[in-house]
């Protein structure tokens, strides 16, 4: 569906300005990113508001892509499953509720798995040269570490869905 909407949204882009340096298959590619961030934003967004946890669901918003972005993870075969999961885990998570001991263990949890994973199938998702892989993988720890200091349950939770991704990737390949 998400794919279908990007297709036409790029082939309207291409007919009204046909000297665009990108392809057809790149705007489509690159537009179905930005509906596929908008819509999980979105719905999250709008769940959270029913059940009174929008400000949990923004920390894990912003926490998961940062993390996200820094070590890889999997991804899920067409743009529609990605928004369901993504918001339905995103709605879960910002219900977690934990003392301070799980939140030490989440975060100790996620910050092992980023050391020894991260990053994870990010090839053909970002343009960063292999030998810069360790300053992204140093840079997740860092983030993951944050976590500590902050004590935050939700953006413990959110860690710890991210970097079990990473986890996900190593089983599937």
């Amino acid at each position: 569906m998400l794919e279908v909407l990007a297709g036409k949204l790029a082939s309207k882009i291409k007919q009204t300005v046909p000297e665009h340096p990108a392809s057809q298959a790149v705007l489509q590619f690159a537009i179905s990113v930005l509906l596929n961030a908008l819509l999980i934003i979105l719905l999250t967004l709008a769940i959270t508001v029913w059940t009174g946890k929008t400000p949990e669901a923004v920390q894990i918003l912003i926490s998961f892509a940062l993390l996200r972005q820094l070590s890889g993870g999997l991804h899920l075969k067409s743009g529609m499953a990605c928004v369901l999961f993504t918001t339905s885990l995103f709605t879960l998570l910002s219900l977690v509720h934990a003392g301070q001991a799980l939140v030490l263990m989440m975060n100790g949890i996620s910050l092992l798995l980023v050391l020894l994973l991260a990053p994870a199938n990010i090839e053909r998702q970002t343009r960063i040269p292999k030998r810069h892989y360790p300053k992204l993988k140093l840079a997740a720890a860092i983030l993951v570490a944050l976590n500590f200091v902050l004590g935050s349950p939700v953006v413990a939770a959110s860690f710890l869905a991210q970097s079990i991704s990473l986890l996900l990737v190593r089983k599937e390949g």
